[in-house]
């Protein structure tokens, strides 16, 4: 009995997602938990993590962290605000009403213009459907004073994949005769930087950051930090943000597929467009998962139309894969999709005690 239980909330893994009015109803019965205990944790579970560190950031510089958490539950999940402790950090939801299995996140700004110094904040997101909970997110981080970025980040916009971009980021600083900027370390191989001092007087520092985005950066969001290396004996690295979305010449809709929920060895398929600039041909299309299949023409055309047909295997539980496009088109461009679908064990009718 305990174990039928405890698969009834937690899940089995590769199982669909449990209802919470289930759930809940099934340990009431058992006298296991209060309505106002399991109302607060079956919420917490839906995050990632509920803490987040900004570690040392400059002044002027933009720091977010986004929350992550996902629907596990089969009812619908409405947030409806959120709440902060202290002015340093700004909190937003991106999708207030979340379907089962769906995810959003709770993004948390820190406020490094207004504000200087230790700062913490606790977000208190308020949830009020299917049940009524509150769950807290926790922020630190340490804001220098001495260290102004104009502008707090690297912001490349929109590039059309196969180009190249540049921007300038300005260092100020304000303290020691010999401070200086050491290094700048990028773990992102489409990123060039050079550094330059600008000026020195009088314990201020000025310098002055290129980044430049290389034209064979892969098309999709790009978000990376660079890290300013200092001669300070503490908080020797300084994080810089940079964002911005390469362009892919082809563009595929819809951008997500849904397959649906199925059944162990079921086959579902749906079709899909691919539109590019100029007239192109398919090369391949890749996935991991073999149970998907695709049938498309080899001919050179702007739009292509593509038979997407997936087959479940027999283990239950949630199928999610990106799906690469390679075309013909000069610089080898090619898109993404990313698939959905959802394997749900066969209910069989039982033969009694």
């Amino acid at each position: 009995m305990y174990l039928r239980f405890r698969r009834l909330l937690c899940g089995v893994p590769g199982t669909r997602s449990v209802g919470l009015h289930t759930a809940v109803v099934a340990l009431l019965c058992l006298g296991w938990v209060t309505v106002p205990s399991y109302g607060q944790s079956w919420a917490r579970k839906m995050f990632v993590t509920n803490t987040h560190d900004f570690g040392v950031v400059a002044r002027g510089a933009k720091a977010e962290f986004a929350f992550v958490l996902t629907n596990h539950y089969q009812e619908e999940v409405h947030i409806a605000g959120v709440r902060t402790t202290c002015g340093c950090t700004t909190p937003r939801i991106t999708t207030k009403t979340l379907k089962s299995l769906e995810q959003g996140a709770i993004i948390a700004s820190y406020n490094t213009r207004s504000f200087s110094g230790a700062r913490s904040a606790t977000i208190t997101v308020l949830i009020d459907r299917p049940y009524r909970a509150e769950v807290q997110l926790q922020v630190t981080g340490f804001i220098r004073g001495d260290v102004v970025l104009q502008p707090g980040v690297v912001d490349f916009g929109e590039v059309d994949q196969g180009t190249s971009a540049r921007r300038a980021v300005e260092i100020l600083y304000a303290g020691r005769k010999s401070w200086e900027i050491t290094k700048v370390r990028t773990g992102n191989p489409y990123l060039k930087v050079a550094i330059n001092e600008t000026m020195r007087r009088s314990g201020r520092v000025a310098y002055e950051l290129a980044v430049e985005l290389q034209p064979s950066a892969p098309s999709g969001y790009l978000r990376d930090t660079l890290i300013l290396e200092t001669n300070d004996r503490e908080q020797r690295g300084i994080p810089l943000l940079v964002e911005g979305k390469v362009l892919s010449p082809l563009v595929v809709s819809p951008g997500t597929l849904f397959l649906g929920d199925l059944e162990p060895r079921a086959m579902t398929s749906a079709k899909l467009v691919v539109r590019g600039k100029e007239p192109f041909s398919i090369k391949r299309i890749h996935c991991p998962h073999d149970g998907f299949a695709f049938a498309y023409s080899s001919q050179k055309k702007r739009l292509h139309l593509v038979r997407v047909t997936f087959q479940a295997r027999e283990q239950a539980g949630r199928v999610s894969e990106e799906i690469q496009i390679e075309s013909d088109l000069e610089g080898g461009a090619n898109t993404a999709f990313r698939a959905f679908a959802t394997i749900a064990p066969v209910a069989r009718v039982g033969n009694g005690p």
